[in-house]
């Protein structure tokens, strides 16, 4: 591989951490999850109408941030980074399509709620992580039927490779679990704290937050 990975989030329904940096850490409600990663300086600034997320876009944004933590990455409102993005999971954005077409039931067929609506694609949650956190790279959301997260990542690294940015996040985010991977060309990293592929997916099978297929 010429890529390593030099941050990884992960979290459960009822724990998340990084793993390059050890951290692992209980949590009993997902609506606060955000608040105490903000109180943990892992969210450097407040994730701005957090609330009106749906759950995958509030997995995603938590686990990225937790990434980032890991590669000891600090960001701020003000800077852009030159990063893309990849995702997937397995049910695409339906579950907040289900929320908006009931929503649309309710209102009598004639309208429904916009904050609703905006989680109707499944790049949705890629797009607010993006947003939060400067990445002016890709922004892709793919989706494979065999070995998931390596194919995730194979891909993440060809974008990188091919010169369309310096480094890429990786993200499988579900409703209550996801994991992100940030990946930097081997050439540009200034740490001897990193994972290959094979050593990050076999770090994340350990803690069962994915079936073996993936």
């Amino acid at each position: 591989m010429m890529t390593a990975i030099t941050g990884i989030g992960w979290i459960t329904q009822h724990e998340y951490g990084n793993v390059i940096h050890n951290l692992n850490q209980r949590y009993s409600d997902p609506d606060l999850l955000h608040s105490r990663l903000y109180n943990e300086d892992i969210f450097l600034y407040p994730v701005k109408n957090f609330g009106r997320f749906d759950a995958i876009s509030k997995m995603t944004c938590c686990a990225v941030a937790l990434a980032f933590h890991d590669a000891k990455i600090q960001y701020s409102e003000d800077h852009k980074y030159d990063m893309g993005i990849v995702g997937m999971n397995t049910c695409g954005s339906l579950a907040s399509n289900i929320c908006y077409f009931k929503d649309y039931i309710e209102s009598g067929r004639t309208l429904a709620r916009g904050n609703l609506f905006i989680y109707t694609l499944p790049s949705s949650p890629l797009a607010e992580a993006a947003i939060y956190f400067g990445c002016q790279g890709p922004l892709l959301y793919m989706y494979f039927l065999h070995e998931q997260i390596p194919s995730l990542l194979l891909h993440a690294e060809k974008i990188l490779l091919n010169g369309e940015t310096t480094r890429m996040l990786a993200v499988v985010a579900e409703e209550h679990k996801a994991v992100c991977f940030l990946l930097t060309r081997k050439k540009d990293t200034k740490t001897n704290k990193v994972y290959s592929h094979e050593q990050a997916i076999s770090t994340i099978r350990e803690k069962h937050l994915f079936k073996e297929n993936f």
